[in-house]
């Protein structure tokens, strides 16, 4: 599989850090596939943790969050029309490849005012999240929980040198106390909605 290279602050901390401390991930919004829509996250260590494939359209109707295996963990679909679009996502088990019968409903995004999004978790009451910028000219953006505190952050990658890589490399910095996986799945679900899977 494929490996980027990590930052020297990355490598440096031990396990017992990164529990405590925030996490870090390497997005890039594109494909392992040839010809393939979708994106690929890396994880601390420059190997490949988790990515989406979807071999149809571009903002297709639903795409997977897949583990490096392969292994279906996030299931999310379009529903609705325009004004009334939104996203649900289902959390998949693995029960030899029928993630269909297994899938069990998670968190639904819908977009708010000033360009953002609003995401509510299933069963809950209201938004429990908010997407900052939620434009498709910003790379930069956030993530908030409910009590307006920022749980994870999106910005363009930056080398050690100082150099800035291109729109579609991003780090996420995730808080340690966030579900790492939910916070994933709303970065993919934020692609989706601006088109750039």
């Amino acid at each position: 599989m494929a490996k980027i290279q990590p930052l020297a602050t990355a490598a440096s901390r031990s396990p017992s850090d990164d529990q405590r401390s925030q996490q870090t991930y390497t997005v890039w919004m594109k494909s392992l596939v040839f010809n393939g829509n979708g994106c690929t996250v890396y994880g601390p260590d420059g190997a490949v943790a988790f990515r989406v494939d979807n071999y149809g359209c571009r903002g297709g109707r639903e795409v997977f969050f897949m583990d490096r295996a392969g292994n279906a963990l996030i299931r999310i679909r379009r529903k609705g029309f325009g004004a009334f679009r939104r996203w649900e996502v289902c959390r998949c088990a693995h029960n030899g490849g029928q993630e269909e019968e297994e899938a069990t409903p998670w968190f639904t995004v819908r977009r708010a005012e000033k360009g953002g999004a609003a995401v509510a978790m299933h069963g809950g009451a209201g938004t429990c999240y908010k997407i900052d910028g939620c434009s498709a000219r910003k790379s930069e953006y956030r993530i908030r929980g409910a009590d307006g505190a920022v749980v994870a952050e999106v910005a363009r990658k930056q080398t050690p040198a100082g150099v800035v890589l291109g729109e579609d490399v991003l780090t996420l910095t995730v808080a340690p106390e966030a579900d790492h996986l939910l916070l994933l799945g709303l970065i993919v679900v934020r692609g989706l909605i601006n088109r750039s899977l």
